[in-house]
């Protein structure tokens, strides 16, 4: 890629994958907030999955490399030279999770030879492959892949603490950035019909979740710990991915078929996500999750298995419903699902705390800086 004479920013993303997930949403935010004076070039580890894009605003310049080096594949030293030549040009080199990790040590081992730009590193969680424990080969490679990486940024005092720990990362490569959102926008009341093939009926009540439909996610528990709740009660489970039938087979291994919907993914959240009366998070890894976040603005009571940072970001008279033990999940369920009061309570606690601590503003004016200092500018637009 040649330089750009005009001197607008070059950035360069990497991604595992640009399916609509938390991680590659909130990149959309920050490309739409900086606006079209910064030029943006997207590579997905998975081609097939770049459904984020279609949140881009039509102004964001943004290229979709086809001929750049795959992101897995053996890290030979050949194949790491190629992804290394593939980065130059660019002011700025964006890697996201495991997946771009072989990208991140063809920096480190080619970034003087090649002359290349700076590099900051994301992480956001892990696979279903790393759920329980992480691999040490795995850390070993990561550690001195991030050797030379400007910055490597985490969105949760969990992941904060592995990197500096685990991963042995300075202290001042490491920046904690918390997940936001447009905390305002929650607040409007959804209409019934809002979802796709779901319509809220008078006298239902939802417990809902958003996620992609894989294995970390644990979604069949979720099924079994809300199959005891009352018949006007329903579940919906907002996303897609590769369980869906295994959650179906739960559904009807606890006749609840009828009361399980699946309506598939969805756009802008904060459409629909007011149809909730109880969210619900039942994965095996979690970091710092945005629908999380989007259900804290919406208003709503959480009862999750506690991952990650879930029971530091709800609000604090929430964290009674947030438990490691898998059974406390459906003893959650049950006791929120039967105290209106209690789930009006802890739903404006939790909007009161996600307007105050995950806001988008603070979010972006934070990657701003971050971006904007790498790359030895004052600012970004």
């Amino acid at each position: 890629m040649s330089a750009d004479p005009r001197g607008r920013a070059r950035i360069l993303h990497l991604h595992s994958t640009f399916a609509a997930g938390g991680k590659e949403l909130r990149t959309v935010r920050l490309m739409n907030a900086f606006g079209p004076k910064v030029d943006h070039a997207i590579v997905s580890g998975q081609p097939e999955h770049m459904e984020a894009a279609q949140h881009l605003l039509r102004q964001i310049p943004v290229r979709y490399p086809k001929d750049f080096p795959p992101l897995h594949g053996w890290p030979t030293p050949a194949r790491l030279q190629r992804l290394a030549r593939a980065m130059q040009g660019y002011d700025l080199v964006l890697t996201y999770n495991w997946g771009a990790m072989d990208a991140v040590m063809a920096h480190t081992a080619f970034k003087d030879a090649f002359g290349l730009p700076p590099l900051i590193h994301h992480e956001d969680g892990f696979n279903e492959d790393e759920r329980t424990r992480l691999k040490p080969t795995r850390n070993l490679y990561r550690k001195i892949a991030l050797g030379r990486a400007n910055g490597l940024v985490v969105p949760s005092e969990t992941l904060e603490r592995i990197a500096l720990e685990t991963w042995d990362q300075p202290l001042g490569r490491v920046k904690h950035i918390a997940n936001g959102i447009d905390t305002r926008a929650f607040a409007k009341r959804p209409k019934t019909d809002a979802l796709r093939g779901v319509v809220k009926r008078k006298g239902e009540f939802w417990v809902g979740t958003i996620a992609g439909l894989r294995e970390v996610k644990n979604l069949p528990r979720l099924v079994k710990a809300f199959a005891p709740l009352p018949e006007e009660w329903h579940l919906v489970i907002v996303g897609e991915g590769p369980e869906r039938e295994a959650i179906r087979a739960a559904a009807e291994h606890h006749d609840i078929g009828h009361r399980v919907h699946l309506p598939g993914f969805a756009m802008d959240p904060a459409r629909y996500a007011g149809l909730f009366d109880i969210f619900a998070i039942s994965s095996d890894s979690e970091q710092a999750p945005l629908s999380l976040i989007e259900a804290m603005a919406a208003g709503l009571p959480v009862a999750a298995m506690d991952v990650g940072d879930i029971g530091q970001m709800v609000a604090e008279p929430n964290r009674t419903f947030v438990d490691p033990v898998p059974e406390r999940l459906a003893e959650s369920l049950r006791a929120l699902a039967a105290n209106p009061a209690l789930r009006a309570e802890l739903g404006s606690a939790n909007r009161a705390k996600a307007r105050d601590r995950f806001d988008e503003k603070p979010m972006i004016a934070a990657y701003r800086r971050l971006y904007a200092s790498a790359m030895g500018r004052d600012t970004l637009p």
